[in-house]
């Protein structure tokens, strides 16, 4: 098994308790809303913070997003930033090495959980169906290809699907 990118990772397992919370307990967003709060922030640099920025702004406007986008941020910033000294004592430590290498497979278990909780959802008839298909194959048989170019190619068909039904 290979390593999980762990900012990719934390961002599907964020979005699992994110949904749990926001449109299934607290019902402060619907969940079409929430989806489209996902698509956006997946296209940005830093998906976690525009998301919940993004839910914060739908719940109390400018304010809201401010907040839960400072809340989410600042306390992994500051703890980097405190912690940085000591990184590579830290990442020579068995015991933790021991402990990424064990908590990889719960995080490959989040990641599969999330991806599925969230393609049942937005994965509503044919054509997107497809177009996850198509990407899927081109990720796994096209090497070197950017996700960005996925992403404007599946735009592109998704605009036109929608003209033409």
């Amino acid at each position: 098994m290979g390593k999980v990118d762990l900012v990719d990772s934390q961002v599907l397992v964020v979005l699992m308790v994110l949904v749990a919370l926001v449109v299934s307990v607290d019902k402060m967003v619907q969940e079409h809303q929430f989806v489209d709060a996902v698509a956006v922030a997946m296209i940005t640099p830093g998906p976690v913070v525009i998301t919940v920025g993004f839910i914060g702004y739908l719940v109390a406007g400018f304010p809201g997003a401010l907040v839960a986008a400072l809340a989410t941020f600042l306390p992994c910033y500051l703890f980097t930033i405190a912690l940085a000294p000591s990184f590579k004592k830290i990442a020579q430590n068995q015991s933790i090495k021991a402990f990424v290498d064990g908590i990889t497979a719960a995080v490959v278990g989040a990641l599969v959980g999330a991806v599925g909780v969230i393609a049942s959802r937005s994965i509503l008839d044919i054509p997107t169906a497809l177009i996850v298909i198509s990407t899927i194959f081109a990720l796994l048989y096209i090497k070197k290809i950017q996700e960005p170019y996925i992403i404007a190619v599946a735009a592109v068909v998704g605009v036109i699907i929608k003209l033409i039904l």
